[in-house]
């Protein structure tokens, strides 16, 4: 290769460089964007007085509880319950094992069993099992009540969590109605 050639080269890659650079510059200019000053976005807020006081707002999801335990049924509740089964006891007189003995809960106050040692949350939770508390408990344990024990992800449908209930219930000295 002569000398000649090489300079054909060098000039080719140089003049692609310059094209380059030349249309980057050149859609600079034809697609021009102003810049604010202040980046992102003005958000709008009314200011009311609120007394000094700060103001809770709690939303409480409610929910038709006859609706929901209408879809349930004890023999799906069986069924579900075997995955309850390896940390939970149904039987009367049964023992506690990783969780407490299910015979008797709906009803029950929360964390009432002297033979098991409940979680500080639910020794705490100065409440009953009644069919809202179980649904909202089963949906997602570590959400609802959030520092216990339990670490089972939840039952998401209502129909399974209906089912557990209505079983859970049919397990006891005295069922409750149901709603």
């Amino acid at each position: 290769m002569d000398s000649f050639e090489l300079n054909k080269v060098i000039a080719a890659i140089l003049m692609v460089v310059l094209l380059i650079i030349g249309l980057g510059k050149i859609a600079n200019e034809i697609f021009y964007v102003n810049k604010p000053e202040k980046p992102g976005y003005k958000v709008m807020v009314d200011n009311k007085p609120t007394d000094g006081i700060a103001q809770k707002i709690e939303v409480v999801e409610k929910i038709d509880i006859a609706a929901v335990m209408a879809q349930g049924d004890i023999i799906s509740g069986e069924k579900i319950f075997k995955k309850c089964a390896a940390c939970h006891s149904i039987n009367k007189d049964g023992a506690n094992k990783i969780g407490p003995a299910l015979y008797n809960v709906v009803g029950r106050r929360v964390g009432v069993l002297t033979d098991y040692k409940y979680s500080k949350t639910l020794a705490a939770y100065n409440k009953e099992w009644t069919f809202e508390e179980l649904n909202g408990f089963l949906k997602k344990p570590s959400s609802y009540l959030k520092g216990t024990k339990m670490s089972y992800a939840g039952l998401r449908k209502e129909t399974d969590r209906a089912s557990i209930i209505k079983y859970l219930n049919k397990n006891s000295d005295s069922p409750r109605a149901l709603p």
